[in-house]
């Protein structure tokens, strides 16, 4: 049984990050599901340790606390970009980001097959 992945399709959690962080300023395309959420975990984990190294380290210090609302607020248009271009690859439009548990389904769910008014699909490879 062959379990090894093909290392040429494989894209790590660190490549889906910076791809997503050089699109910062992109909101036309598409965007994987997997490019979507990696993005959405690293975030959620620094924030995370940078919330409790303050708690519990400084005793909520305010540097601690000015730093994780820099982090935030320099990840805020990258986020947005890259929920409205997960939408399009879903074959909707951007705004439906805005839509609170509708938009958690539509991440969650597989983009269109090939092309759609949005773009190409993204995990063909031209």
């Amino acid at each position: 049984m062959n379990t090894s992945i093909n290392s040429a399709t494989s894209v790590s959690i660190v490549d889906n990050y910076v791809a997503v962080l050089k699109k910062y300023s992109d909101f036309q395309g598409r965007a994987r599901r997997t490019e979507y959420w990696y993005f959405f975990l690293v975030n959620v984990v620094v924030t995370q340790v940078l919330n409790y190294t303050n708690i519990f380290l400084f005793g909520g210090s305010t540097v601690i606390g000015w730093l994780l609302m820099l982090v935030n607020l320099a990840i805020l248009v990258p986020s947005v970009s890259v929920a409205v271009r997960r939408m399009h690859d879903v074959g909707k439009s951007g705004w439906y980001a805005l839509i609170p548990i509708y938009n958690l389904i539509l991440a969650c769910t597989e983009g269109t097959q090939g092309a759609n008014e949005y773009g190409n699909d993204p995990k063909v490879k031209a």
